[in-house]
């Protein structure tokens, strides 16, 4: 079981790194097109190969066409979630959503389980996401801004796509290799993005500004994803998705090092909360 673990804790980094470049990039949409056509592109033979060698029935091509739609919805999504909202208020709702879910849907539909102590992690590590992204009672602040409730509905919306996406693609793995399945992904949250860059015309501003960055996140963004469907294969997603969601511990620690958010250590404090409920679900879950 510590195999998987370390995977879904390395693919939880990755995603907040990637999600820290598309936080301060020029346009949101461009970015994350940007870093994931160069992956679409390499893995195309891969899965042009293995489809041609091994055919599928109609049933598993359906789940990896719902696949796709899933991936060009989510996308769409994510882009808008990061124009409208900080990193810390929307990165702990967007992966909240999933950790709750996604263990619910493996225990009731995939025939997983979960021990109490495993629900118990879940319990403190939605406490530590709710408390992270500001919901529950406000108190007064001069920046009306952070109670805008447009980035928490966006992120929830984020937040259900991803537990639908990781619920199909958890069957689509009963047909095609985690590789192939990567490259299903890619074409799906290529597409989705695809009409808002050709609208902003801002492909090549965005490669002038930010090319390290953005070759370094075509590098992590698909990695990311590729290390939990690794992970998947070897172990129960009631157990493992949860787990994914250290990169919220990763992200609050980047949000306030590196681009210097406020109620650090609120935040501070809350990520070693959400680390107990991890450490929970990962050795007794």
């Amino acid at each position: 079981m510590l195999l998987p673990i370390l995977l879904v804790i390395a693919s939880g980094m990755a995603h907040a790194v990637w999600s820290l470049f598309t936080k301060k990039s020029l346009n949101k949409s461009v970015f994350l097109w940007s870093i994931m056509m160069v992956c679409t592109v390499l893995l195309l033979p891969t899965l042009i190969m293995e489809l041609w060698q091994t055919p599928l029935s109609w049933g598993a091509y359906a789940l990896l066409a719902l696949s796709v739609i899933l991936q060009a919805v989510y996308s769409w999504l994510l882009s808008r979630t990061y124009e409208l909202g900080d990193l810390s208020q929307i990165y702990p709702i967007m992966r909240g959503t999933s950790t709750l879910l996604v263990p619910i849907i493996g225990v009731l539909f995939l025939r997983e389980s979960l021990s109490v102590w495993g629900w118990i992690g879940i319990i403190l590590m939605l406490i530590g996401f709710i408390v992270l992204s500001g919901v529950g009672p406000r108190r007064k602040h001069p920046d009306a801004s952070s109670h805008s409730l447009k980035p928490v509905l966006m992120a929830l919306c984020v937040g259900l796509c991803t537990t639908s996406y990781v619920f199909v693609d958890k069957l689509n793995l009963q047909h095609i290799s985690p590789l192939a399945l990567l490259e299903i992904t890619n074409i799906g949250f290529v597409a989705g993005l695809t009409p808002q860059v050709i609208r902003s015309k801002a492909l090549r501003r965005e490669w002038q500004v930010n090319r390290p960055t953005l070759l370094l996140g075509a590098i992590l963004n698909p990695g990311s994803y590729l290390l939990f469907l690794f992970a998947m294969e070897q172990a129960p997603m009631a157990h493992i998705g949860p787990l994914r969601e250290t990169g919220t511990v990763f992200a609050t620690f980047l949000g306030i090092l590196v681009l210097k958010e406020r109620q650090g250590m609120k935040r501070i404090a809350c990520s070693i909360l959400v680390t107990c409920g991890i450490l929970l679900i990962g050795m007794w879950g």
